[in-house]
């Protein structure tokens, strides 16, 4: 979910390739063009200011709702942040007691479930498809006759075998996509020395390097070889060169450790660190509280999106005016764990978020009932769950995107969830993203995701970002916009507005997985993309329907010690 890179690499050809028409092949887009409106200003964002308008005609005043972002970490020192964040009244920073007695010390923004006690964190982590293989190899490699497994192992028995040939041979097209990316990197690494002793910087955008200028033949091939890079990846042009170059070393790292994860036994990153028993769903106060921790890009970026401080005139404007972020670090670069994502939503939901966003997803969920249990939980205790749909052009009514609404012990679904899909606009290259995936039954509404301008690291940076994890956000911050303004409507309330008020497009779509001319409710539940004016319209006009509630914690047969498998 968090990289985009094997979507496609179109242009490694010669130097010819890259002329001004070329730099040109898609018009550029305003910071913040998601924000904007179709009619006023031609683009199809959401209609934020249309929104406010309408709020403060009706002299409204707003209430401020926590919003939690499961993710990779956070810059908590990013200035169009701080201002932000979530602060646990009941704790009193760095005095080394849990003061509130919830389990967690010190947990003044949130918490960290991939942090140790010694304060080490986890960086990478192994594939799930890769750890389900292992797990259950031994009981079942040796199987030739499933019609003797009762239906538990059946079930997993199917699971390990979807890990077997998932695990199988790269398919030939990606084996080629990555051999031309690290081709690209690697030769775009040899011109960045040349590049940036000629235009006299440590570091470079990609406009920089369209815009300059080389005086010699050395720094024309070096030119040649990184707007190789920026334009055969379609990487915005504002990005900066370090920032790409390390993203892009992490994204072939990883894909050649999913290429010997069926040789090799995965390492146990998490555990070595975290150090709690995985097996035991009430082993759950282990962590740290470091939310900012080693990889905070994108956590940062999804935090922007929902709630950057809208009254500072700094780099930009969230999308919610009344919102405190709580960080839950559970997201690593590799696949999350289902506990310690389970164990994120109960966090969330037991210290008062109303919202939770969730940009990230996998494949597999062996532990799926221990995030269904959190699920129903939050939706006992009124809280809004928001989920990017993934960024595999893949259809989830036929694909597995982990976690989903769906119950696995009866099948039906949750109805405080809402799954993302991303838009674009044309003038990016269409209405629906290229990468997005999408779901007649499974995926409720699309969102801008596409060139999305927010908050990264580094105290007081921003550039663009997209995928489903950029899409999810921007809905996650109109329900909090909802709920600071109708604060009696309930989670199921804010799901029906948001869906009921989407805009159906008055012009065709192209489907991401077969490139045929469809309409958006072809390949979406509801047929639209969420507008914020026509949400807050419709929320003004219903009755809230949300009362106090004290709510214990469930007992359910997910809260007793057992081992997995």
């Amino acid at each position: 979910m968090r990289n985009l890179f094997l979507k496609k690499l179109t242009v490694l050809s010669a130097a010819a390739c890259f002329t001004t028409a070329m730099w040109a092949q898609k018009q550029d887009v305003p910071r913040g063009w998601h924000l904007l409106d179709l009619q006023k200003d031609g683009f199809y964002g959401i209609s934020l200011d249309k929104a406010y308008d309408f709020l403060k005609a009706k002299k409204i005043k707003s209430k401020p709702v926590v919003v939690a972002v499961i993710d990779s970490g956070i810059d908590t020192t990013h200035e169009d942040l701080k201002s932000v964040l979530w602060t646990n009244p009941g704790e009193i920073p760095g005095n080394g007691i849990d003061d509130d007695k919830n389990g967690y010390v010190d947990d003044i923004h949130g918490w960290n479930f991939l942090g140790g006690r010694d304060g080490r964190n986890v960086k990478e982590d192994s594939y799930e498809a890769a750890r389900v293989y292992h797990m259950y190899k031994d009981k079942f490699e040796n199987i030739t006759d499933t019609s003797t497994l009762d239906s538990h192992d059946r079930a997993l028995y199917d699971m390990w075998k979807k890990a077997d040939n998932d695990l199988g041979e790269m398919d030939p097209k990606e084996k080629l996509n990555l051999m031309l990316i690290k081709k690209a990197y690697e030769d775009a690494l040899a011109g960045d020395s040349v590049l940036k002793k000629e235009m006299n910087k440590t570091a470079y955008t990609g406009k920089d390097v369209q815009d300059f200028t080389p005086q010699d033949l050395d720094g024309k091939r070096a030119k040649e070889k990184v707007m190789r890079l920026y334009l055969g990846l379609q990487v915005d042009m504002d990005q900066d060169s370090k920032g790409l170059y390390d993203d892009i070393a992490e994204f072939i790292s990883g894909e050649e450790r999913k290429a010997e994860a069926k040789k090799k036994e995965p390492e146990n990153y998490r555990g070595e660190i975290v150090q709690d028993n995985y097996n035991d769903i009430n082993d759950r106060f282990y962590g740290n509280n470091d939310v900012m921790a080693n990889t905070p890009f994108h956590g940062t970026h999804v935090s922007g999106i929902i709630a950057a401080d809208r009254t500072n005139d700094l780099g930009m404007k969230g999308i919610a005016d009344n919102v405190k972020i709580m960080l839950i670090r559970a997201v690593p670069d590799g696949d999350e764990h289902d506990k310690d994502v389970a164990l994120a939503i109960r966090y969330a939901a037991d210290n008062g978020a109303k919202v939770i966003n969730m940009s990230f997803g996998k494949g597999f969920s062996p532990q799926k009932q221990w995030v269904d249990d959190a699920v129903k939980y939050a939706e006992e205790k009124g809280v809004l769950l928001v989920h990017a749909a993934g960024n595999d052009h893949a259809d989830n009514d036929t694909t597995d995107n982990f976690p989903n609404p769906i119950f696995r012990d009866n099948g039906k679904k949750a109805t405080n969830w809402i799954t993302v899909g991303a838009s674009g606009d044309p003038k990016t290259g269409g209405l629906v993203a290229d990468f997005s995936n999408y779901g007649k039954k499974e995926v409720d509404v699309f969102a801008p995701g596409v060139k999305i301008y927010s908050t990264i690291p580094g105290g007081n940076t921003y550039g663009n970002a997209q995928g489903t994890s950029m899409a999810s956000p921007v809905v996650a911050g109109l329900a909090a916009l909802i709920l600071e303004y109708f604060p009696n409507l309930t989670a199921e309330q804010v799901k029906y507005v948001i869906e009921k008020s989407s805009v159906k497009p008055d012009i065709k779509v192209t489907d991401p997985g077969n490139q045929q001319t469809v309409n958006l409710d072809d390949i979406c539940k509801t047929g639209g993309i969420i507008n914020a004016y026509d949400a807050v319209k419709l929320a003004s006009t219903l009755k809230g329907e949300r009362e106090p509630k004290k709510t214990k914690p469930v007992k359910t047969k997910s809260s007793v010690k057992r081992k997995v498998g």
